[in-house]
């Protein structure tokens, strides 16, 4: 047995663990959660090993052991016995960023329709932060449940070819522990361990090809470009090393994507676009989620380049496939898809207003994350983990970065609880749209592809 404080000064000098030192120290911690008294680490002790991991980083080596470890630290996913392709996407996190909620339903649809056999296990989070949560959005729906055990998962994933759901108490016992420490001792923003996390719970779902979308610009998680690439790096590495086909697209979010930003808000966008109504609004969400779904399918080899795949994905939606694996889907975890007859009508938030332009010009840019911070103002997002959200809560964008506003042009519409939330969110507002009399410079929605 290896002392964990032994393994904690080793990295605190500087030193390479080995994949046995990292295995017993994860081991240790997972003990520390389920008993604490019998546990040989104690919670100081893992704040800092954080702290030396946060200090000296860690070799792609010793990052994919530590993966590895808090990926099998308790249950795994195992779809071995549905023989099909597992496939998944995750996002960094974005403004408006619902691309999940298009993608599952559509690489779902190519699995049912095309052979070889193809299924999206995706396991998501929730909001927290100036970023929204696929799980929130979802239980708008009524009824539908994101708390499955694994073998109704499976069940899910045999008839629909997609499931959508949140983190078992049992699975990547590690990770929660450490996350929950990582908030309390200034180790958030390490890119190794940020990496563990997201790739031990994705990884988890035994996949067999996996698609990132690493946001880049003013709304994203990470504070630079240079960080956001560094972490798709490691990420794609990490990946490759466990043997899961791996890639990273670097994705602009400098405003919000599509045409809603909240949680009920949300779903109704993209019941809107599976239904064959295609606001312009809209059109960043359809392009990104084609572009994430063709990558998808071209690692399940259902396509020779991922551009064909995304010319798939997008006849799938067009043709009304996508919507009834949607709906197949939503009855499958309990939830009511009537709702979607008239998903404008399910709407009823208590207080609304419109934002709008203080002079005419150019919509020349704004502080996205600030936006997303005015989403959460208005009880779309949580300050901390359990705090309650607002089902309708929310704003509706009305113009992208490059259109020509005249003064009084509504730029938004918010959407709140209370009249207090709407005042806050829109002195946020206020402070970042930019409006210029100088047509600003056109940036591409993907900006670059980092493969193993």
């Amino acid at each position: 047995m290896i002392h964990p404080l032994d393994i904690i000064i080793r990295k605190r000098d500087g030193a390479e663990l080995t994949k046995a030192e990292i295995e017993q120290f994860i081991a240790a911690v997972v003990q520390s959660g389920e008993n604490s008294e019998q546990a040989n680490v104690t919670p100081a002790q893992i704040a800092a090993f954080l702290m030396a991991v946060f200090q000296r980083g860690m070799s792609r080596r010793e990052l994919a052991d530590l993966t590895a470890a808090m990926r099998f630290s308790g249950e795994t996913f195992d779809t071995s016995a549905l023989h099909t392709f597992t496939v998944d996407k995750h996002s960094t996190g974005g403004v408006g960023d619902k691309t999940s909620l298009l993608i599952a339903p559509m690489i779902a649809a190519a699995g049912i329709e095309r052979t070889p056999s193809i299924s999206v296990p995706m396991i998501s989070g929730r909001s927290l932060g100036h970023t929204g949560g696929t799980l929130d959005k979802l239980e708008t729906i009524p009824g539908f449940n994101t708390q499955l055990p694994l073998n109704r998962m499976t069940e899910v994933l045999r008839s629909t070819h997609a499931v959508l759901v949140g983190q078992t108490p049992r699975l990547v016992p590690a990770d929660r522990i450490l996350y929950g420490m990582r908030d309390h001792t200034g180790t958030v923003e390490s890119p190794f361990l940020i990496c563990a996390s997201i790739m031990s719970k994705k990884l988890a779902e035994d996949l067999r090809g996996l698609v990132l979308d690493v946001k880049i610009g003013s709304g994203a998680f990470m504070p630079t470009y240079e960080a956001s690439k560094f972490l798709a790096e490691l990420m794609v590495s990490t990946g490759e090393l466990a043997g899961t086909r791996t890639v990273a697209l670097l994705t602009m979010m400098n405003e919000p994507l599509g045409r809603f930003s909240g949680n009920w808000l949300e779903i109704w966008e993209c019941v809107d676009i599976m239904q064959g109504k295609r606001h312009p609004m809209s059109a960043d969400l359809i392009e990104l989620s084609n572009i994430l779904s063709g990558w998808m399918l071209y690692f399940a080899n259902k396509v020779t380049t991922p551009e064909e795949g995304a010319s798939l994905a997008n006849r799938l939606l067009e043709s009304g496939v996508a919507y009834q694996s949607w709906l197949s889907i939503v009855e499958a975890q309990g939830g009511d898809t009537s709702v979607f007859e008239n998903p404008a009508a399910f709407h009823k938030p208590e207080a609304s207003r419109v934002f709008r332009a203080h002079r005419a010009g150019f919509l020349a840019g704004m502080d996205c994350k600030k936006v997303g911070w005015a989403v959460q103002r208005l009880g779309a997002g949580r300050n901390k983990p359990g705090d309650p959200v607002s089902a309708h809560a929310g704003l509706q964008s009305h113009a992208k970065i490059g259109q020509k506003m005249g003064e009084g042009d509504p730029l938004f519409t918010l959407y709140g609880d209370s009249e207090a939330q709407l005042d806050e969110a829109t002195a946020m507002l206020a402070e970042t749209v930019n409006i210029s009399d100088t047509l600003p410079a056109t940036l591409p929605l993907v900006h670059e592809i980092v493969l193993g």
